[in-house]
């Protein structure tokens, strides 16, 4: 019963601020704030990129002749390649009952509860309080404002941290098996996935060291035991899924054929070369903070000596200063659960939450403005339906 009470109060936490969003665009004002908005009703929230594209995938999973057909984007068929497939596949088991455009939102809005609840699980680990926990998870459900967004619109966000997520609190519970199955689910759901079974490999390096070969006592059992192997799920769903790719590209490399989907560039901190096509701004100094509570993230988890998450948030964080793209808060996601555990004895203060409540104001309000700004231009709707 206790964790049926805990499981509707995460997934209340969860549904609660993305259903309040949605209702700014389904009554459709003028304007909200004294802010115009688009006055389109649902489509608004719809046509956010790049769900559009995953409703193209869902539909036809990848089939050259029906994307290129049906959908007028400007895009070759193997731009497609950087979609992964267990986003739209979700898309596609719910379409029969919802549509696309609706089972869309609907996936959105039920792997953000999962990623909230596991979330509410892996804090719980740290606070032994059910309603410290609880907190720590409100404080996700609002912050960060991009992580708000995205759980709000047809974006695979939600699946990917949520199984990020559920991964870490397996492993850390010696269940690998579970941690490898989460972890492949978020692996054929963004390419940054292969990162978390590089975490996992640089922990288990680390464990193996502290804990038998500096050690004196040769005899001494291994840290972990064989079912750590399940962990090469991961790279493993990679691998069969570059295989499939071989079926509707042709090519099992299709992903880095793929276009301008990958902006990592070298040397690091290229996100101010303004030059950069997805970047064409010199107003760049929030990217500093973004920074700021990244590499805070990884000193604090390290003198907490939490090893496990610093070696993802160490690995990812990494992964972050080479990536040129203006829009770097959503490439850094997968850090906010585990800067906001790291984190947890300063947000749990009165005073921390008396801003953050502060904070919700401005939250929103940034949150309708730019759900209405990033939009894709669709002129017909009939393949999406």
């Amino acid at each position: 019963m206790a964790r049926l009470k805990m499981f509707l109060a995460t997934s209340l936490i969860s549904l609660v601020p993305t259903l309040a969003l949605w209702s700014v665009f389904f009554f459709s004002p003028e304007k909200f704030w004294n802010i115009p908005i688009p006055n389109v009703g649902m489509q608004t929230v719809i046509s956010n990129y790049d769900g559009p594209l995953y409703i193209a995938v869902a539909k036809t999973m990848y089939d050259k002749q029906s994307i290129l057909s049906q959908y007028s984007f400007p895009l070759p068929h193997e731009y497609y390649a950087a979609h992964f497939p267990f986003y739209p596949l979700l898309i596609k088991l719910l379409s029969p009952i919802s549509g696309y455009p609706w089972g869309m939102l609907l996936v959105t809005l039920f792997t953000s509860v999962f990623a909230h609840h596991y979330f509410f699980l892996l804090a719980k680990t740290f606070t032994k309080s059910d309603k410290n926990a609880l907190i720590l998870t409100l404080v996700f459900a609002a912050f960060p404002a991009r992580w708000l967004i995205v759980r709000s619109v047809g974006a695979p966000e939600a699946l990917f941290v949520g199984s990020i997520i559920a991964s870490m609190y397996h492993y850390r519970k010696k269940q690998y098996l579970m941690a490898g199955i989460f972890g492949a689910v978020a692996q054929l759901t963004k390419s940054p996935g292969i990162l978390l079974f590089a975490a996992y490999g640089l922990h288990s390096a680390y464990k193996l060291l502290v804990d038998y070969i500096a050690t004196p006592n040769k005899n001494k059992k291994l840290p972990f035991g064989p079912s750590i192997v399940f962990l090469g799920l991961i790279p493993l769903s990679l691998l069969g899924l570059f295989a499939f790719y071989t079926i509707p590209f042709n090519n099992f490399f299709a992903y880095f054929n793929s276009g301008d989907n990958i902006h990592l560039y070298f040397p690091p901190f290229q996100i101010f070369n303004y030059t950069e096509p997805w970047v064409n701004t010199h107003w760049l100094e929030d990217i500093i903070f973004i920074y700021l509570f990244g590499a805070a993230s990884v000193v604090t988890l390290y003198r907490q000596r939490q090893y496990d998450l610093l070696a993802f948030v160490l690995i990812f964080f990494g992964s972050i200063i080479f990536v040129s793209h203006r829009d770097v808060s959503r490439y850094a996601l997968p850090i906010a659960p585990f800067a906001i555990i790291a984190f947890r004895e300063y947000i749990l203060k009165k005073d921390f939450l008396a801003v953050f409540a502060f904070l919700l104001v401005p939250i929103f309000i940034f949150s309708v403005v730019f759900i209405s700004s990033n939009t894709m231009p669709i002129s017909n709707w009939a393949p999406f339906l």
